[in-house]
């Protein structure tokens, strides 16, 4: 299964920041633009997989 979402960076003085609008405590930041981008995506990943784990955990309750 693949997903599409919606990444959102803006520079903040000397740091980049970014996050996931579909996906909410999915932010970050980092020194560089692309350092920002890999960390999204791990943010992505980590949040992707705690809910998963979750699902399974308790398949009655609604994720965010």
């Amino acid at each position: 299964m693949t997903a599409t979402f919606t990444a959102v960076f803006e520079q903040d003085g000397d740091w980049w920041v970014g996050y996931v609008e579909e996906l909410p405590g999915a932010n970050t930041q980092g020194a560089t633009l692309n350092e920002a981008r890999e960390n999204l995506k791990e943010v992505v990943a980590l949040i992707i997989e705690a809910n998963h784990e979750l699902a399974q955990r308790n398949p009655d309750i609604p994720l965010p």
